[in-house]
C-alpha cells in the first residue's frame, strides 16, 4: 500500500513528530511506502510531492513547523478541485491519505471521505478547539510560550507602573488565554466565549493599581466587548471564509488609558506561539497520534480521526470531530474569575 501524508492549515509544534511516527511504524511493521504532499491540500491538488521514507524523518522529532509545508488551500473553492485530487492520487498510486490538521483541513478530509476517498485524520491545532479529542498537540507548547511571556511581563509592568495586555491566539475558543492566563497569574482573562464588560475590566485595572501592583490582562484575539464586535485586521477572507483577526489588544489598551488615565501597552504574541521546538507532552501526544493513525490505515478505518480520551488514543468519526468547535465552558471560566482584579 502507498500512503500519502499532508499537513494543512496553520503550522504548530509536533507536526514532524506525527510524520515521523507514521513512517517509522508504517515501513517496517506494515511494509507500506509513503509519499509526502507539500503545502497542505495544494499538494494533492497540484501533485506537489516529496519523498517520505525513514531516512527523511530522522532528526525531525524536536523540530517545530512541518517538513511537508502547509497552506490554507481549500480544494472545494477550486473549480474541479476534487476531481484533480482524485486523478492525482490515482496517477501517483496513492491508496490512502493521512490528513493532519485542524478544523478546516479535517473538514475537507470529511467531505473527501464522503466522496469515496480513503482518508484518516489526525487532529492538530494550538487552539485546542477540535471536538472529539480531549487535547490536540501544539496546544501545550503554545500555552507554555504564552505563560513564559506573561511571567516576563510581570516584572516590566511593575517597573514602569503600566497595565500590560497580552494578546494571544484564539479565534473562537479561549483555551490558550484561559490556561496561560491562570498559569501566569493574570489579573483578567478575556475570551471569545464570554463577552467582556469594559467597565468591569477598568475596575480590575484600578483595583490592582490601588494595591501598588501593575495589572496583566490576557486577551484572545477573538474576544468581544458586550457592546461591540471582533476587531479585524482587514475584511479580507481566506479560502475557508475566515477574516483575519488581530488588534483587540491595542483597542483595549487605548480604552483603558482613556477611561482610567493609566498607561497601557500591548504585546501581541502572534505566530511566536506556533514556533519552536515542541514540549515533551506535545511530542508524546503527536507520536501516539501518528502510531495510531497508521494502525487505522492498516485496519481500513476510513473517515476516522485519532483522538485522546483520558489517557487512551481512540478513533472517532471525522464528521463528529468537525461538526462543531470545542469551546470553553462558561462555568470553567467562572472558576478563573475569582482571581481577577
Amino acid at each position: 500500500m502507498r500512503v500519502g501524508v499532508l499537513t494543512g492549515g496553520g503550522d504548530c509544534p509536533g507536526l514532524n513528530a506525527v510524520i515521523r511516527a507514521i513512517v517509522r511504524k508504517g515501513v517496517p511493521e506494515y511494509g507500506y511506502s509513503f509519499i509526502g504532499f507539500r503545502d497542505g491540500w495544494r499538494g494533492p491538488l497540484e501533485a506537489l510531492t516529496r519523498p517520505l521514507d525513514i531516512p527523511s524523518v530522522r532528526g525531525i522529532l524536536p523540530r517545530g513547523g512541518t517538513i511537508l509545508g502547509s497552506s490554507r488551500t481549500n480544494p472545494f473553492s477550486v473549480d474541479g478541485g476534487v476531481e484533480k485530487i482524485r486523478r492525482n492520487l490515482q496517477n501517483l498510486g496513492v491508496d490512502a491519505l493521512i490528513a493532519i490538521g485542524g478544523e478546516d483541513t479535517l473538514g475537507v478530509a470529511t467531505k473527501l471521505h464522503e466522496m469515496g476517498v480513503n482518508v484518516i485524520g489526525v487532529p492538530k491545532t494550538i487552539d485546542n478547539d477540535l471536538s472529539g479529542t480531549d487535547y490536540t498537540f501544539g496546544f501545550d507548547t503554545a500555552v507554555n510560550i504564552a505563560t513564559e511571556a506573561i511571567d516576563r511581563l510581570h516584572t516590566t509592568a511593575e517597573s514602569h507602573h503600566r497595565a500590560l495586555i497580552v494578546e494571544v491566539m484564539g479565534r473562537h475558543a479561549g483555551w490558550i488565554a484561559l490556561h496561560s492566563g491562570m498559569a501566569g497569574g493574570a489579573n483578567a482573562i478575556l475570551i471569545p466565549e464570554v463577552r467582556f464588560d469594559l467597565d468591569q475590566v477598568c475596575k480590575w485595572v484600578e483595583s490592582r493599581f490601588q494595591l501598588d501592583y501593575a495589572p496583566i490582562i490576557v486577551v484572545s484575539e477573538g474576544a468581544k466587548p458586550k457592546d461591540g464586535e471582533e476587531v479585524l485586521q482587514s475584511g479580507e477572507k481566506d479560502a475557508f471564509g475566515h477574516v483575519r483577526l488581530g488588534g483587540i489588544g491595542d483597542w483595549l489598551a487605548h480604552q483603558i488609558e482613556e477611561r482610567t488615565g493609566k498607561e497601557a501597552r500591548t504585546t501581541v504574541l502572534g505566530h511566536v506561539q506556533r514556533g519552536g521546538t515542541p514540549t515533551a507532552r506535545d511530542r508524546w501526544l503527536a507520536t501516539r497520534f501518528g502510531l495510531h493513525a497508521i494502525d487505522a490505515v492498516h485496519e481500513g478505518k476510513w473517515g476516522q480521526m485519532t483522538a485522546l480520551r483520558g489517557t487512551d488514543i481512540v478513533t472517532v468519526p471525522l464528521s463528529e470531530a468537525t461538526k462543531e468547535l470545542k469551546v470553553v465552558d462558561p462555568a470553567l471560566y467562572a472558576e478563573a474569575e475569582v482571581f481577577f482584579g
